[in-house]
C-alpha cells in the first residue's frame, strides 16, 4: 500500500486533503499500475495560496502545506528532499506550468541534490505532470529504474488519472469544508437560547434593551477569554448572581457602539 507522509505539521484547514483522504495514495498506486516500465509513484497536493509571494513557486515550495503519498517507502526522500530544497521535478512544475521529464538522470544536472538522491534510490527516470482545480495543485510523478520515456504528459491514462484524482480531492475539500460549517451553525443554534436567557438576566439587572445587553455579554466573553456560549451557561446557571457588580461597572465604562443599535445582533 502506498506510504502516506506528512511533511507539513499544521497545514492550512481547507486548502489540503485530509490525511484520512486516500485519493492521494489511490493516485499514486494506480499511476504506477497503468504504467509497466515505472517502478512507483508519488503525488503531492499543494494549495495554490501557499506558492504566493516574490520568491517564486518553486523557492516558495519549500514553506508551502504539503501532502504527499508514495507507493514505495524508498521514494518518500525523492519528495522530501524537493521540499527542502525548492529544487526538483515538482517545484519546476509548480513554477513553469508544464510537464517536467528526465529520461536519464544519470546525465540530467538540472538539479543535483534531487538527482543525487534518486540515483542513490536505484531511481534513473522520472516523469511530473501537474493537475490544477481552483485553489489546488496536484503533482504527479512516475519513476523508473531504467533510462527512457515514462508517459505521454499530454495524453494517456496517467494524464486522465490526474485529472480524475485532483477533482475527487477537490471534491473532499469542498465537502469537509461543509460539514464544518453545518456543524459551526448547529453549535451556534444550540446555544443561542442560552445565549438569549443571559441576555435577558443583563437586561433585568441593568433595565436596558437586547442589542445593549449583547454586547455587554460579548465584552465580558473578549476580557475573560471564555467563549460566549460557556459564559452565558455559567451566567444562567447562577441566575446572575455574583455577576451583578461585573456587569454595571462594564455598563457604566463602556458606551453603546454602533453595532449594539437595533438591528445589529447576529
Amino acid at each position: 500500500m502506498p506510504e502516506h507522509r506528512e511533511l507539513e505539521p499544521d497545514p492550512a484547514p481547507g486548502t489540503v486533503p485530509d490525511a484520512s483522504d486516500p485519493s492521494l495514495a489511490r493516485l499514486a498506486e494506480q499511476a504506477a499500475a497503468c504504467n509497466p516500465w515505472c517502478c512507483g509513484a508519488g503525488a503531492t497536493a499543494v494549495p495554490l495560496s501557499g506558492l504566493s509571494g516574490a520568491r517564486g513557486a518553486a523557492a516558495a515550495f519549500s514553506a508551502a502545506p504539503l501532502r504527499t503519498a508514495v507507493t514505495h517507502p524508498d521514494l518518500a526522500p525523492l519528495v522530501t528532499v524537493q521540499w527542502e530544497t525548492g529544487e526538483g521535478p515538482v517545484p519546476a512544475v509548480l513554477e513553469t506550468g508544464r510537464p517536467a521529464a528526465s529520461e536519464d538522470l544519470l546525465h540530467d544536472e538540472r538539479w543535483p541534490r534531487y538527482r543525487a538522491r534518486a540515483l542513490e534510490a536505484g531511481v534513473r527516470s522520472s516523469t511530473t505532470l501537474l493537475f490544477r482545480r481552483e485553489d489546488l495543485l496536484v503533482t504527479l510523478t512516475v519513476y523508473g529504474f531504467r533510462p527512457g520515456r515514462l508517459v505521454d504528459p499530454e495524453r494517456g491514462v496517467t494524464a486522465l488519472l490526474g485529472d480524475l484524482a485532483t477533482s475527487e480531492i477537490v471534491r473532499g475539500i469542498e465537502q469537509r469544508r461543509l460539514h464544518a460549517e453545518i456543524d459551526q451553525l448547529g453549535t451556534a443554534l444550540r446555544a443561542r437560547p442560552v445565549v438569549d436567557q443571559a441576555c435577558g438576566i443583563i437586561m433585568h439587572v441593568l433595565g436596558c434593551d437586547a442589542d445593549r445587553a449583547f454586547g455587554l455579554l460579548r465584552t465580558m466573553s473578549q476580557r475573560t477569554n471564555r467563549k460566549l456560549s460557556e459564559l452565558a451557561a455559567a451566567l444562567v446557571g447562577s441566575r446572575g448572581r455574583g455577576a451583578e457588580a461585573e456587569i454595571a461597572r462594564l455598563a457604566s465604562s463602556r458606551p453603546a457602539g454602533p453595532r449594539e443599535r437595533p438591528g445589529s445582533r447576529p
